[in-house]
């Protein structure tokens, strides 16, 4: 047996071999979250910071009108207002009565009534306005403005006789103005409302008795009163 040699110089390193297969996952670690600590102390507020600029308005479609809504309560009425000025006085207007006129008989006169009729004198407290006339017996009154008339009269004798009253216009006896009683009397009073034309004639009259009647003295024994309407 030969002896052994010494050991030779190492040799070069070889090439790197191929990295061989991973191994299988190892089992998942033991895991555990810790409890939530406490919250902490709100910390101050903060300034306010400078408002941003306004933004431009939107341009959007008008709405829809919506249905009127009930009428409210009506307030209450405001203070009266200062009362305005006067004013000016207008035109003096036209009087409808300007014409009118009266007259009486306080003499006590005795008159002599006929079946057809007597006329009564009225002389005394005449009272005749423009647009009336009397003739110079004072037993005829004439109009001379057509229109409307108010007539009145009265009669007061000493006595109650049986006759009538009435109211001639132009001579002709009127109806609406006529008293003729069936028992005796010694007052009468009537008055009527006329249409006359311009120039009319107005006569009280006694009649439906032959006798004589007496009217009252001092005082309004006949009466005749004429006033224009319009």
């Amino acid at each position: 047996m030969l002896p052994k040699g010494e050991t030779g110089a190492t040799g070069a390193t070889g090439s790197t071999g191929q990295v061989g297969a991973t191994g299988s996952t190892g089992p998942t670690g033991w895991s555990h979250t810790g409890e939530t600590g406490t919250t902490g102390a709100t910390g101050v507020t903060g300034a306010t910071g400078t408002s941003g600029i306004t933004g431009s308005t939107g341009i959007g479609a008008t709405g829809v009108t919506s249905v009127t809504g009930t009428t409210g309560d009506t307030g209450s009425t405001g203070a009266t207002g200062i009362t305005g000025a006067t004013g000016a006085t207008g035109a003096t207007g036209t009087s409808t009565t300007a014409a009118s006129s009266y007259a009486a008989n306080t003499t006590g006169a005795s008159i002599a009534v006929v079946l057809l009729g007597t006329l009564v004198p009225l002389p005394s407290a005449q009272n005749i306005g423009p647009g009336i006339s009397v003739n110079g017996s004072n037993d005829t009154f004439t109009v001379s403005t057509a229109g409307r008339y108010y007539i009145s009269y009265q009669l007061n004798l000493t006595g109650g006789l049986l006759l009538g009253s009435r109211l001639l216009i132009n001579g002709v006896a009127n109806v609406a103005s006529t008293i003729t009683p069936v028992l005796t009397v010694s007052t009468f009073n009537n008055d009527v409302i006329l249409t006359l034309a311009a120039n009319t004639t107005i006569s009280l009259q006694l009649f439906g008795l032959l006798g004589t009647a007496t009217l009252i003295n001092n005082a309004a024994g006949a009466a005749l009163t004429i006033i224009h309407l319009g």
